[in-house]
């Protein structure tokens, strides 16, 4: 497919501040800085910006900042579905654009109930949650415009495995916000919000999850290499398992050194990056399969098209 650069540019930039507003979205958090704007749509009443007094620190910089941040992700958003409307118009780009929307949309809405409720652990978990799932779908843009596709061929029965690693990634994930809606980091400073469980037992659930999707991608690592698989699908799985190993080294280094700031938001970045490497690893493993029914198919036709009479 011929991609106009613009539009490869700008799905790039979505992909791009939409991990971007996951680390700034923690930060919110992990300084306290919940309600550093008290309210929604206004920052304070009467007035979409702070005050910025001094005795209110740094919070209301950061999350006021995190707003505008949220605002140019909003805009990019509304260019990434122009781009496509103007430079590609297939319906799968169509599709997820529009989802791309759609979701950042409803961000901004979860983003007032979660200030609304005053940062309640089951709204700041959805709001992550949905980021992630944001950043699987455009990665898929990206994936589509950036010569993603290939004709190699995979073996099938890494299609299955794939899909595994994929749910239990996701229940990774999940657990991963259970134990921050446990644990110290509310995001507000002074009157933290938490769920009735305990941290330790979910951070110890977590780890469990993390060591079987840690093994699910090695085993892909290991079967792509063994079975044949394309170069292209070889690298995706080897990028997950990079990724996944960092993860689990941060993890493991701030839970036994009290969870600090610096660590807590590299860990956050990391699962931004482990949801992208993880959905293009499997859109491929999903493509070459697809690549080697299509060269199955042609081969049967070629086959059972009659030969000439010898005349």
């Amino acid at each position: 497919m011929l991609v106009h650069p613009w539009l490869r540019r700008i799905l790039l930039l979505n992909l791009v501040v939409q991990v971007l507003i996951v680390v700034t979205g923690g930060l919110v958090r992990l300084t306290g800085s919940g309600l550093g704007c008290p309210t929604w749509p206004q920052c304070e009443p009467g007035s979409y910006t702070p005050s910025f007094q001094p005795a209110d620190g740094i919070h209301p910089y950061i999350e006021f900042g995190n707003r505008m941040l949220g605002i140019l992700v909003g805009v990019v958003a509304l260019l990434t579905v122009l781009a496509v409307w103007r430079w590609a118009r297939q319906r799968p780009l169509t599709l997820l654009a529009g989802l791309v929307l759609g979701g950042t949309l409803a961000q901004a809405v979860l983003g007032g109930i979660t200030v609304l409720t005053a940062l309640h652990p089951l709204t700041v978990m959805a709001h992550f949650l949905i980021s992630m799932a944001l950043i699987a779908v455009s990665t898929l843009l990206v994936w589509h415009t950036t010569g993603g596709r290939t004709e190699e061929a995979a073996p099938s029965r890494l299609r299955p495995l794939g899909w595994a690693t994929v749910a239990v990634g996701v229940v990774v994930m999940v657990l991963g916000t259970v134990v921050t809606g446990a644990g110290p980091h509310s995001g507000d400073a002074d009157a933290p919000a938490r769920l009735a469980l305990d941290p330790e037992a979910m951070a110890r659930l977590h780890a469990v999850s993390v060591w079987l999707f840690t093994g699910l991608v090695v085993a892909l690592v290991v079967l792509s290499r063994r079975l044949g698989a394309g170069a292209q699908l070889r690298r995706g799985w080897d990028a997950v398992l990079v990724v996944t190993l960092l993860q689990g080294v941060i993890g493991y280094v701030q839970y036994f050194t009290g969870l600090p700031v610096t660590l807590v938001s590299l860990h956050m970045l990391g699962a931004a990056l482990l949801t992208l490497a993880l959905t293009w690893a499997q859109r491929s493993t999903l493509e070459e399969h697809r690549g080697a029914l299509v060269a199955r198919q042609e081969g049967t036709s070629a086959e059972a098209q009659p030969s000439g009479s010898g005349r």
